[in-house]
């Protein structure tokens, strides 16, 4: 099945997608890896994505369906796949949902990590990230087992700027109206079902998982 992920910044997305890739035996696709590694293999689709990327421009959507579409056709995503981060806007999702149509595959499930905005200011303001390797924590939620250091690599713990307080709630303004239009565009289609992300992250993945379950093609 095809699985996409859904919420604002700081619902939890970055955590359930790992998660839910190990439980379901899928891989988790987000459209920034795969561009990177479609450059870097220098593919087809890789160099046709650089032209763009290498002058600061944005890859057209057109371009990263079809990255998305060439990697569902690796073994490993046989049993489907969970989309982390795209689509972003309604126009993302009419043409995923167009070229997924293309092929007789469709998205089959939207789970959407519903959170209020101003608990995802205190989530954001809250988030840590090591220098290492990008393992994200929070001391609210999923703090580490020793202040300021990773417990996987030991690395020191850091604030991006980006998740102080103002430059939040000023990128919510920017991105959560278009994330609801896709979470509108997604419930139109009978595909959405919401969870409550403000339940611990064991919970949330119970929720998700009850999802795919309820949705998965017999």
């Amino acid at each position: 099945m095809v699985l996409v992920l859904l919420g604002a910044p700081g619902a939890g997305k970055g955590t359930q997608a790992p998660i839910l890739a190990e439980r379901l035996g899928i891989p988790v696709l987000a459209s920034g890896n795969l561009l990177r590694a479609a450059v870097a293999e220098r593919t087809a689709l890789g160099r046709e994505a650089d032209r763009f990327m290498s002058r600061g421009q944005l890859v057209p959507d057109a371009t990263i369906v079809r990255v998305f579409l060439d990697r569902l056709e690796a073994t490993d995503a046989v049993d489907g796949a969970i989309l982390d981060g795209f689509p972003r806007t309604k126009i993302q999702a009419e043409a995923l949902d167009d070229a997924l149509a293309e092929t007789d595959r469709r998205v089959d499930l939207a789970g959407y990590i519903e959170v209020p905005l101003e608990e995802l200011v205190v989530r954001m303001a809250s988030r840590r990230i090591c220098t290492a390797n990008g393992h994200v924590y929070n001391l609210v939620s999923n703090p580490p087992r020793r202040f300021g250091v990773c417990d996987i690599d030991g690395s020191d713990l850091v604030q991006r700027a980006d998740d102080h307080e103002a430059t939040v709630r000023a990128r919510m303004v920017e991105q959560v109206p278009a994330l609801l239009e896709v979470v509108e565009h997604y419930r139109d289609h009978g595909v959405l079902r919401s969870v409550d992300g403000r339940l611990p992250i064991d919970a949330v993945t119970d929720q998700l998982l009850a999802t795919v379950q309820d949705m998965r093609p017999v």
